[in-house]
């Protein structure tokens, strides 16, 4: 990642459509993982996390953040850190069919 990138994330942050995003309503504890998180409730809070995040009218703007500046942990547009990480490992013409 290039200098500039992590600026742009920084300041990505201060972008207004996380002002209308469906998780500003919501206990950030939801889509971030505590620490030792067994499996079965993993898998709940992750469900959870997503149907908020499905529902979401800038889901399309904060996937695009995720995947931008390589979020780290927690549900992003409906995507774990696994799954953006499965995401970004594939050519971008693969990406666009896991969309279909």
């Amino acid at each position: 990642m290039r200098i500039s990138d992590r600026l742009d994330a920084r300041v990505e942050f201060l972008r207004p459509w996380q002002d209308d995003a469906a998780c500003s309503r919501e206990d950030t504890a939801l889509f971030f993982p505590p620490d030792a998180e067994r499996k079965g409730p993993r898998f709940r809070r992750e469900a959870r996390a997503k149907a908020v995040c499905r529902r979401c009218p800038v889901i399309s703007e904060c996937l695009a953040h995720a995947l931008r500046v390589e979020e780290p942990s927690g549900i992003w547009g409906a995507l774990t850190e696994e799954e953006r990480t499965q995401l970004l490992s594939h050519p971008a013409a693969q990406r666009e069919s896991l969309w279909a």
